[in-house]
């Protein structure tokens, strides 16, 4: 999954360094939700407050959680470095881009992330032992990703980076198929102006 889709975002990105750093941030943000996971159900940690016992975690839990959470954020991260690389093409200043990629995508992320996290919370407060802990996973995994991944590593990572962000050999880009995310806006000619009254 992870080989596909950092395929995938090199081809629409054309870069080598985006698929990487998506595929190390994505596995970061699954990682921590599923070490909140284990502290909370294998530990002990924070019993008395979600009201749970120590418990084993169901092998299936890991993989179906990684599914989802893996589509999720590779949309958040999708959404966001194509508006920072819409950007970073009309002005070629980074610091700009990261900036006003963010800024018009940060309200439709969070919104979308509070959404998430409020529904996976609601398993997560089932009685039920394995909704409790895809609850549990899914929402820590959504608002990590949202709140500490989108918004503060990615917009880092990319100014950090600078133009090499974009960069890939000429050899390895002529090979590429080309793949856009939007298609291209058609070019709508102007009618011509109508035929006064009076000529009629």
């Amino acid at each position: 999954m992870i080989g596909l889709s950092a395929l995938l975002l090199l081809i629409v990105f054309r870069s080598l360094l985006i698929p990487l750093q998506a595929a190390l941030l994505n596995l970061l943000s699954i990682g921590a939700a599923l070490g909140v996971v284990q502290a909370v159900y294998e530990r002990g940690w924070l019993s008395g407050l979600v009201g749970n016992q120590v418990s084993p975690i169901e092998a299936f839990i890991p993989v179906i959680a990684f599914a989802i959470v893996f589509g999720l954020s590779m949309d958040y991260a999708v959404f966001l470095v194509s508006r920072v690389q819409e950007e970073w093409k009309g002005t070629g200043d980074t610091t700009a881009a990261v900036r006003h990629g963010l800024i018009r995508t940060g309200r439709v992320i969070t919104a979308a992330a509070a959404v998430m996290v409020v529904v996976f919370s609601s398993f997560a407060a089932s009685d039920n032992h394995i909704l409790k802990l895809f609850g549990l996973a899914l929402s820590t995994a959504v608002l990590l990703d949202a709140i500490v991944i989108r918004t503060i590593l990615l917009p880092a990572v990319l100014q950090l980076l600078g133009p090499a962000t974009w960069a890939i050999p000429g050899a390895l880009a002529r090979r590429l198929p080309s793949l856009a995310i939007e298609p291209p806006t058609p070019h709508i000619e102007a009618l011509p102006d109508p035929i006064p009254s009076e000529a009629a």
